[in-house]
């Protein structure tokens, strides 16, 4: 029943996006509404049937219930067919703007309408024999009420919530630490032994962070191995912590190094999550002098590896004080871990009791209950099913916790969650990568209120506070998502998820495999490129990071691929034009990421082929100097990251992308290029969000007003590093903010008094302020003239960064009045910084409950 529940509602989500495009499409695309409109109106009313055919599973009696789970595969075979044949109808359309294809009696275009028309047709009729199916499954109540199917996004906020703290491993921590630090050390291996979910590499992680131990230490190495390791990844995750250049150089050759390294230093090395005794590679470095900590799951390894019987630790569950506490901070996060009613609070207890003391047990059995705080009946309902699930054995109430979590997520969290299957173990993934990863293959899609990447980074953040991935690292002042990892037992519970829905394929060992019916790939250097030409129902292809891009990765085969991301991979072993190539046929891509690719010099004119691409992502190719202007062509771009490129300027045109939500590198050029872009072409981009540019000549002060014309602008950063105009004050004090503006970044100003807008008046929305590496002397506070009911004007600001600001002059207790919302501050080389409670000359982070 759990597995048929976990299939239905990931099929469900799959239904609902494609139902949405295919609305948009005949509510927007009258050609295609005219050309199609029968048969996509049949498809629409048959996506609704599948829909209500799900929703009405839950009640099936067991054998209608197998019947039915033989037939989801089928359905979600269909809907990835009519998704291809709805997407190239699209592009058809844009490609007739365009001008790329004949009129609609030339015999291409007579030929494109008979085949489109005869797939339509037989998809639907497809749909129809399914429907046939269903009806003998579920008798006359099929229907079509969907129900609400709305859902509702609660923000984050770091100042409730501080997932780092911890718990009932404050002894733990100092025991180790006592071992570590002691003046005469006996030993210098120490393991942490115990079962998935006890908190080993919490343990591990707080003493790698803890202020004596990185002051002892001269070198400090984390190596996570985990099940699937190699002696390779292990020395390469090594020499990069160290600083040494492994390129070209053997295993042995690449211990030696190490050790020279290493030789008369004091270094603590961390051998995180180990399972096997066969580690050759450890006895190239076990008799160092350096301090091991070595988690793992099997006792016998740690003293195989070397670790003696005193030395091992082993966590112990938390008692029934400490698991309340760290139920109470995950469950009551909104009341700062408070719990006011009784019988929640029974309720909560008899759930405890369940956990058995396991730390990844407790917070993600809280994490789900937290949204139901309201509601004691669903707290009851939580509690009988997680007590028909939990069983005798080790790991038993882990298991059963992320089940119910999974079981337990909204709909259109569950697709988002299975892409986390593809990346490799103990992997850092950053949140930028795998968001526009669920924008580009529309797992995510915008509304009236959110872009579809706001409402990608609110899931992510979503995903963090339900503990199912933990958070690497966070924007402080609202939690926003930057990086993260997955528990290893979490990573166990989806690749099994992702694999029974044939999103993708894994061996058993958890390691992905290149499969026919696969629709996600995370390649990695073990893999085969040739078989990629078997994995032609593709829709997501992300290059594991430090691999080469071989020759024999033909990817004209992979024409569904919607996904395609490449970055900080070495492309130097093939030819960029025969690169170039291959993409330029993956006519259905939307998004493309080669970020960081050093040999990319050109973006070529045959990128206007790529009409369906959102999202070209291009940041930190430092070699690129050229743009062609036919990028402005693609009309559904909403997202071009262009920073730190050698880029001189962008060619004019881009008033012609519309539909811009996110622009960043955009160099600011004077008006006598005629070539530039004009600063003024801005003011088409009514729907920009983000922009961020640099300004490196004079711009007339006429253009600086387009800024009132972005309503919806939200993030502006400004870096004048490389203006040498000494009129910059002047240029920027003409810009016209909007009052949408939520976030603020002014790096590189040359000047004392900052641009005159930059106050509380004129930015009634700002919630974060940066400033960095300039010579301004003073901030701007409260604003004398009285606003409209009366009361001053004063800072919105929740979080604030001042960093290398030598002249700031600032007393930090007039600013805490002027500022009555701040909650996170990160404050670095502010020389002539009053009041502060923390030395201004080092990078200081202070949060509002540390006063």
């Amino acid at each position: 029943m759990i597995k048929f529940k976990r299939e239905v509602m990931a099929t469900d989500a799959m239904i609902q996006v494609l139902t949405d495009k295919l609305f948009t499409a005949l509510l927007n695309q009258a050609q295609i509404a005219f050309d199609f409109k029968d048969q996509f109106g049949i498809m629409k009313i048959k996506l609704e049937l599948m829909t209500a055919f799900l929703s009405s599973t839950d009640n099936l009696k067991t054998h209608h219930r197998e019947m039915a789970q033989k037939i989801l595969p089928n359905i979600r075979k269909l809907i990835y067919e009519a998704d291809d044949i709805l997407t190239d109808c699209l592009l058809r359309d844009e490609y007739r703007k365009h001008g790329s294809v004949c009129s609609s009696l030339s015999p291409r275009q007579i030929a494109f309408q008979y085949r489109t028309g005869k797939k339509l047709k037989l998809i639907n009729s497809r749909f129809q024999e399914m429907e046939k199916t269903m009806s003998s499954v579920l008798g006359p109540e099929l229907t079509t009420n969907r129900g609400n199917n709305a859902h509702q996004i609660v923000k984050y906020s770091s100042q409730y919530y501080d997932p780092s703290e911890i718990i009932g491993l404050e002894d733990d921590i100092e025991k180790i630490k006592g071992w570590m630090l002691e003046s005469n050390k006996e030993f210098h291996h120490v393991g942490i032994v115990g079962m998935g979910g006890l908190g080993k590499t919490t343990i591990a992680q707080k003493i790698f962070n803890d202020r004596d131990v990185v002051a002892y230490f001269e070198k400090m190495i984390w190596v996570p191995v985990s099940q699937s390791f190699s002696e390779e990844r292990i020395t390469t995750i090594m020499m990069k912590q160290l600083g040494i250049e492994g390129a070209g150089f053997d295993d042995s050759s690449k211990w030696a190094q190490i050790r020279r390294v290493l030789r008369d230093k004091r270094c603590l090395v961390v051998m995180d999550d180990i399972w096997r005794m066969d580690l050759d590679w450890w006895k190239n470095f076990c008799g160092e002098s350096s301090f091991f900590i070595i988690t793992s799951r099997n006792e016998d390894v740690v003293k195989h590896m070397g670790v003696d019987i005193s030395r091992i630790h082993r966590p112990r569950t938390l008692n029934e004080e400490e698991s309340w506490l760290l139920f109470c901070k995950f469950a009551f996060s909104r009341s700062r871990g408070q719990c006011s009613n009784d019988r929640l609070k029974r309720v909560g207890g008899d759930i405890l009791e369940k956990c058995g003391g396991l730390p990844l047990a407790i917070k993600t059995i809280a994490a789900l209950l937290a949204p139901k705080v309201d509601s004691l009946k669903e707290w009851k309902k939580i509690y009988q099913d997680f007590h028909g699930l939990t069983t005798t054995g080790q790991n038993s109430s882990v298991m059963a916790s992320l089940q119910m979590s999974y079981d337990e997520l909204p709909t259109y969290l569950k697709p988002c969650l299975l892409c986390f299957s593809i990346y490799p173990e103990d992997f850092k993934i950053h949140g930028e990568q795998i968001v526009h990863w669920w924008v580009g293959e529309g797992i995510v899609q915008g509304n009236n209120s959110w872009t579809a990447t706001e409402l990608g980074y609110e899931y992510l953040s979503e995903l963090a506070n339900r503990c199912l991935i933990d958070a690497v690292n966070r924007r402080n002042y609202d939690g926003r998502v930057y990086s993260c990892k997955m528990h290893d037992l979490i990573r166990e519970m989806v690749i099994k998820i992702a694999n029974e829905e044939a999103f993708c394929s894994f061996d058993g060992q958890g390691k992905q495999k290149q499969a026919e019916d696969s629709r996600w790939l995370g390649f990695t250097a073990d893999m085969n490129p040739k078989l990629l030409k078997n994995c032609s129902k593709l829709r997501a292809l992300l290059l594991m990071a430090n691999h080469h891009v071989s020759s024999d990765m033909n990817l004209e085969l992979l024409k569904s691929l919607r996904v395609l991301d490449l970055s900080n991979n070495k492309l130097d072993t093939i030819e960029v034009e025969r690169l170039w190539r291959w993409i330029c046929s993956l006519k259905r891509l939307a998004h493309l990421n080669l970020s960081g690719v050093e040999s990319l010099k050109e973006v070529p004119h045959s990128i206007e082929k790529l009409l369906n691409l959102q999202i070209l992502v291009l940041r930190k190719c430092i070699n690129l100097y050229k743009l062609h202007s036919s990028i402005y062509n693609l009309k559904k771009m909403i997202i071009l990251d262009l920073r730190f490129c050698k880029l001189q300027y962008l060619p004019n045109g881009l008033e012609k992308l519309v539909h811009l939500q996110e622009l960043s590198g955009l160099r600011v050029e004077s008006q006598a290029n005629s070539r530039s872009c004009q600063l003024r072409e801005l003011q088409y981009l009514t729907e920009l969000r983000v922009l961020r540019l640099s300004v490196s000549s004079e711009v007339t002060d006429d253009e600086w007003n387009i800024f009132s014309n972005l309503t919806n602008l939200k993030v502006l950063a400004i870096d004048a590093e490389n203006c040498k105009s000494k009129s910059i004050q002047k240029m920027l004090d003409h810009v016209s903010p909007p009052p949408s503006l939520e976030q603020l970044y002014l790096e590189h100003y040359r000047h004392e008094i900052l641009p005159k807008w930059i106050n509380p008046k004129q930015l009634p929305s700002l919630q974060y302020l940066c400033l960095e590496d300039g010579d301004i002397n003073y901030l701007p506070m409260s604003v004398d003239d009285e606003t409209e009911d009366g009361s001053i004007s004063k800072w919105t600001l929740e979080g604030l960064r001042l960093m290398f600001l030598p002249n700031l002059v600032l007393d930090w207790q007039n600013l805490g009045k002027d500022m009555p919302f701040l909650h996170h501050a990160e404050v670095s080389h502010c020389f002539n910084l009053e009041n502060f409670p923390f030395d201004p000359d080092k990078l200081a982070v202070w949060t509002k409950n540390q006063d």
